[in-house]
């Protein structure tokens, strides 16, 4: 029996990015398929009862670094805790993820590795078209041919189609996966993901 894994992501989740590489190889071991879908958290939230962090008691956006600073050292990942263009918007890099995915996952899932490393690792601005058009070019893609589809109604078509289904599969935060209708939130969650591909 094939063995799928919807990945529900964002490129502006930290967790997202710790977690990339690591699906990708467990996926991998385990000639598993993933089918990555990209969600706006801010229209998820509200549906969950999640905030987003600047809405969170400083209790808990202090917990978040200290967990951040836990993984960093564990994985041995570098990460900016804030980084530069942090404030700066998810959704043209996430478009131009969509844009390729058109291309298939693989592409789709190259970009958003790159775009995650982008923003977390090398402050870059994943807002900016020539940031974004750099990042594709350094993968070989077709970043005019992106840029163009990016900016299309259809691709903000397919954004709101996969949130729309996070919503209906109860996501509520990413990186989320679901393997054969079991929802695994989070990447601390990947060694659970493992086990289940094993079965």
């Amino acid at each position: 029996m094939p063995k799928t894994i919807d990945y529900f992501l964002t490129p502006v989740s930290p967790w997202t990015y710790f977690g990339h590489d690591r699906l990708l190889a467990i996926a991998a071991k385990h000639g598993a398929t993933i089918a990555p879908k990209l969600v706006d958290l801010f229209k998820v939230f509200p549906l969950s009862g999640g905030l987003p962090l600047p809405k969170r008691a400083p209790q808990r956006q202090a917990y978040r670094l200290m967990e951040l600073k836990r993984w960093r050292d564990y994985l041995g990942m570098p990460i900016n805790f804030q980084p530069k263009f942090g404030a700066a918007s998810g959704e043209p890099g996430t478009r131009w993820i969509l844009a390729a995915r058109e291309q298939g996952a693989q592409p789709a899932l190259d970009l958003a590795g790159a775009i995650l490393r982008a923003r977390w690792a090398e402050e870059r601005d994943i807002a900016d078209e020539a940031t974004l058009a750099a990042i594709a070019a350094a993968l070989g893609l077709d970043a005019k041919a992106l840029a163009a589809r990016a900016a299309t109604p259809e691709i903000a078509a397919a954004y709101e189609a996969d949130t729309q289904t996070a919503i209906d599969r109860q996501v509520f935060g990413a990186p989320t996966y679901i393997y054969r209708d079991e929802l695994f939130w989070g990447q601390d969650r990947l060694d659970f993901l493992d086990r289940a591909l094993a079965q």
